[in-house]
């Protein structure tokens, strides 16, 4: 019998590409591969590339590099390239990079297994050529649905009926062939592809296309599998989580959605992020703020808040409506979680907008706060605008904005002290003990709390715990009650 294949994935860049990863994985899983956790254990090393800023394309670049090196040490016999950089450059990337062995495109995911096999067989996949994928959809959302274009983590063909143990789908033919890759007790779920926005700095809606959701049944399906794998929170990931619904006719399905997917049998948390604030809506906050089991976290990509900065950006709004936006959830949700991120040093800034920002950022509270230095993308209307601030202006406002912002979310970590969270444990271990997240902090980016207790709670349990004292962002508390646990963690 021949030794079965071996495969690796890589992943770098956003919690949509650890779905798009999922995804392959289900497919590679489905035709007989093997999935190892580390490269050097297998045949091949699939490096999930970011394509979003200079430092990701670097991060991308050095993955690609050192699963490279595997080849003379390990098994390792291919690297390819697969991602949203990958999608982006194409042969450009295949060009400056020999070192891996194929650059594939989104339109190779169907194919995944084949192409695999045939450069791992010494073959050639000629790497695709990029173009804009926005205009492989129609301009109308509502005629998107039925197009035939290739959208990661949206099911466009049918599964094969005998699919091995622990593979998605759960049920119907529209659930994306999805692999865990890991035993965490979050999982993300892609609500929908793309963006229909055109904000002057940024490149995604060019290499991921237009906006296009997926169909409610499909979301909820893929949760309720995912529950069944032992997941206790999911996040609805996409470039434009306000935008659901709308080539559905529906632009307020995410408010029908969301009580639905929180009364999936097993989640214990349902969490929401890319929020656009220019989009939120009434009922959406409500849904947001009052639904058992809806995490109240707000995820709101403010990018700046000086009026002339955001309007070069191709966005809306100042420092004073996005104040009132925070001021509309914290009186329905007092404790709610709310972060964002911003540019700054971008084309035309000036000293006032800057301090413009800072009086946002000063009244704005926010949990947790992601600062950039702006630098050109490929491609985007911002490369070409005149007004460009010297690298060095750059990077001591991108210093100061982000001493400030550390010390900011400090502070509204130490207004959480005597609160009641509840706290699901994410890992246990014994150098850091129990660590897990209240309901305003996502996996990876916001925080953690440490939990002081000798008792034994494994990940994913749900602990109710009070706010005791605080390290940065982190929360340390100490659990209440019966073990802390909630009625429903306690089953």
């Amino acid at each position: 019998m021949p030794e079965r294949r071996t495969v690796a994935l890589v992943t770098l860049g956003c919690a949509r590409n650890e779905v798009d990863s999922e995804e392959l994985a289900g497919r590679l899983a489905a035709d007989g591969w093997d999935l190892v956790e580390n490269a050097a254990d297998a045949d091949v090393a699939v490096v999930n590339t970011c394509g979003f800023v200079e430092a990701a394309k670097k991060d991308s670049v050095d993955a690609l590099l050192e699963a490279n090196d595997l080849k003379d040490q390990a098994r390792t016999q291919a690297v390819v390239a697969v991602g949203c950089m990958a999608e982006r450059y194409g042969k450009e990337l295949a060009e400056a990079l020999p070192e891996a062995d194929g650059v594939l495109g989104f339109d190779d995911y169907a194919d995944i297994s084949d192409r695999l096999q045939t450069i791992l067989s010494g073959g050639v996949h000629a790497s695709h050529t990029p173009r804009d994928r926005r205009k492989l959809l129609p301009i109308s959302p509502a005629a998107r649905q039925s197009a035939d274009v290739a959208l990661p983590g949206h099911a466009q063909d049918t599964p094969p009926a005998d699919l091995p143990e622990g593979l998605a789908p759960a049920s119907g033919p529209r659930a994306p062939l999805r692999r865990r890759l890991g035993t965490s007790p979050v999982a993300s779920v892609k609500l929908a592809s793309g963006c229909d926005r055109r904000c002057s700095f940024c490149a995604i809606p060019s290499f991921r296309g237009s906006f296009i959701s997926r169909r409610p049944s499909d979301v909820l399906g893929e949760t309720r599998w995912l529950a069944e794998q032992g997941v206790k929170e999911i996040m609805l990931v996409s470039e434009n989580n306000t935008s659901y619904g709308k080539d559905l006719g529906d632009i307020r399905l995410l408010e029908t959605l969301l009580p639905d997917l929180a009364a999936v049998d097993g989640l214990e948390r349902v969490r929401v992020s890319y929020l656009q604030p220019a989009e939120m809506r009434p009922g959406l906050i409500d849904v947001l703020t009052s639904t058992e089991k809806i995490a109240p976290y707000f995820d709101l990509s403010f990018q700046h808040s000086a009026p002339a900065v955001l309007r070069a950006m191709r966005r809306f709004g100042d420092t004073d409506r996005f104040l009132e936006l925070l001021d509309q959830i914290r009186a329905k949700a007092p404790q709610a979680g709310a972060r964002s991120n911003f540019i700054v040093g971008f084309p035309g800034e000036t000293e006032d907008d800057v301090a413009e920002l800072e009086r946002f950022l000063v009244g704005a509270r926010l949990d947790a706060i992601g600062v950039f230095g702006y630098s050109d993308e490929d491609g985007t209307e911002a490369a070409t605008y005149e007004d460009k601030l010297d690298p060095d202006v750059v990077a001591e406002r991108l210093e100061r904005v982000s001493r400030l912002a550390e010390e900011l979310t400090a502070q509204r970590a130490e207004e959480r002290l005597g609160e009641t969270i509840e706290v699901l444990v994410d890992r246990v271990d014994e150098e850091d003990g129990v660590i897990g997240r209240a309901a305003h902090q996502a996996p990876e980016t916001d925080g953690q709390v440490i939990l002081t207790t000798d008792e034994e709670f494994a990940p994913g349990r749900m602990v109710v715990a009070k706010v005791v004292a605080t390290e940065g962002v982190d929360l340390i508390a100490e659990p209440l009650g019966d073990g802390g646990c909630t009625e429903e963690a306690g089953r």
